[in-house]
């Protein structure tokens, strides 16, 4: 986790990427970092050049380090694993976006062998995965119609670079035999975790068991209420599949799998956070603790949401955050919600109650 950043500036000067996204004055570069030949690592650059000041979602970038799934990595046109942590935050405060000025800029330079599974070595390609209504807040009032003065609707097309990585170790083998994962031993373990959290975490734990059952039950019905539709968009029969198997899965190893539980966190922006390819390990932050055991963005609804990550169970990624956006998400992007995790945790909590 120490290389997760090595450079983050501000700029108002030229630069060009071998990769260029741009969308209504913004632009996106990617470039194999020139030091450092094998290595894996990238510079990654978003400027602003639009005649107004735009705000970016910093963990929708590497500014921090990744925090969620931000790059497409493949070699010969397979997927590479993400290893990197994934979080369920409250949704997006002031303080959580950057401002940058008509012509400033953020760089960083990103291992991405730190965060993805690149230990085969050989050529990838790497691109951005993520749209521009997602990274800046005046792209997201675009979005739905409330265009911000002088920002035009934003359309953020994906460049690629061509990165060239050394051989490692071995590739992770996530097999559920691999990584030891125990049927039928529903344990806790705790790390930093007082008494009283021990406890609120096993309330919590059973409390998801039931909201995880209920959606599964709902979902082998093959029910197509507001309640599915609300959540994760118009039914297509194969993406209805897809949630379905989510669920049972995510019943079975909260019912069933040793989870260990680690209170160290203390982040108030951050409700939980796991690594997907380490299961069942889960972070509980400061968020986590203020929240009802049970209802919207719950402790059984977070732990939902965490296990949803893990590889073996759904993978889920973090495109949106919060009812709102979830909702939205599946009304523009069904496909997307049904990888988003607040989509399944609010589906899974049913609050308020939809058929």
């Amino acid at each position: 986790m120490n290389r997760q950043l090595l450079s983050f500036a501000l700029l108002a000067t030229g630069w060009l990427g071998i990769a260029t996204a741009s969308a209504a004055g913004i632009e996106v570069s990617l470039d194999a970092a020139a030091k450092d030949a094998g290595s894996g690592r990238i510079d990654y650059r978003l400027v602003n050049d639009t005649a107004t000041t735009i705000h970016v979602l910093r963990w929708q970038t590497p500014v921090d380090g990744l925090t969620a799934d931000l790059f497409r990595v493949t070699r010969d046109g397979e997927e590479i694993a993400y290893t990197g942590p994934m979080y369920k935050r409250v949704e997006p405060r002031d303080q959580d976006y950057i401002e940058l000025k008509p012509g400033q800029a953020i760089e960083v330079e990103v291992d991405l062998s730190a965060w993805y599974d690149m230990r085969s070595g050989g050529q990838f390609e790497v691109g951005y995965a993520r749209d521009a209504s997602e990274v800046v807040r005046e792209a997201s009032s675009a979005a739905k119609g409330g265009v911000a003065a002088g920002v035009a609707a934003f359309d953020l097309s994906r460049g690629t670079v061509q990165v060239y990585v050394d051989a490692g170790p071995d590739p992770l083998d996530m097999s559920l035999e691999a990584i030891g994962a125990s049927p039928l031993a529903a344990t806790n373990s705790f790390v930093s975790c007082n008494n009283t959290r021990q406890s609120q975490l096993a309330t919590a734990r059973n409390s998801s068991v039931t909201y995880a059952n209920n959606a599964k039950s709902y979902l082998n019905a093959g029910t197509t209420g507001s309640r599915y539709t609300w959540w994760f968009g118009s039914y297509t029969s194969s993406r209805y599949s897809t949630v379905r198997s989510h669920f049972t899965n995510i019943a079975s190893a909260l019912s069933s799998q040793p989870y260990t539980f680690n209170c160290s966190c203390s982040d108030s922006g951050t409700y939980a956070y796991v690594y997907p390819t380490q299961p069942y390990k889960v972070w509980l932050c400061g968020a986590f603790w203020s929240a009802p055991n049970t209802g919207t963005d719950s402790r059984a609804g977070t732990l939902i949401h965490e296990t949803s990550h893990f590889n073996v169970v759904a993978g889920t990624d973090d495109w949106a955050y919060g009812q709102t956006a979830a909702h939205n998400l599946a009304v523009s992007n069904p496909t997307r919600a049904v990888d988003n995790a607040d989509n399944h945790e609010y589906f899974a909590e049913n609050t308020p109650a939809r058929n």
